[in-house]
């Protein structure tokens, strides 16, 4: 299965192991789901992981961050005509709709109005859970 993850989602998974993110972060590193992503996607990744506020350990966000560019799906992603209620998200809609079947697993459902995603499922992380046990 392919997503889009929010950086949101991959901070809480970090975080909070045992939720349904934490889950999505070791599906991710049990090469069960694939990442699709840009090279902004992999910045604001690293932008935020790196905070110190977070207290990461280097390796592990390096780790995480390799794995998706090494198992992930790079893409070119085409500028949104729209604008989204939080400029910040537009390239994680912007890459969702690069990838046919591709969904964008967010904590920020609300900031990807169904008016300007077209065809992408956006799901909380909740969701997409509930539709990878669906689906297998």
């Amino acid at each position: 299965m392919k997503i889009v993850l929010d950086t949101n989602v991959l901070v809480s998974g970090l975080l909070k192991v045992h939720s349904n993110a934490g889950m999505i972060v070791r599906m991710i590193a049990g090469g069960l789901i694939q990442v699709v992503y840009d090279s902004r996607i992999i910045a604001e990744y690293r932008e935020v992981l790196y905070r110190p506020k977070f207290d990461f350990d280097k390796k592990d966000i390096e780790a995480i961050i390799s794995q998706i560019e090494d198992e992930g799906i790079l893409v070119t992603a085409k500028p949104l005509n729209q604008k989204l209620p939080d400029p910040d998200d537009a390239p994680f809609l912007e890459v969702a709709l690069a990838v046919d079947g591709a969904v964008l697993v967010t904590g920020n459902k609300k900031h990807f109005p169904e008016a300007s995603c077209g065809y992408v499922n956006i799901l909380s992380p909740a969701e997409f859970i509930s539709v990878f046990r669906d689906s297998y």
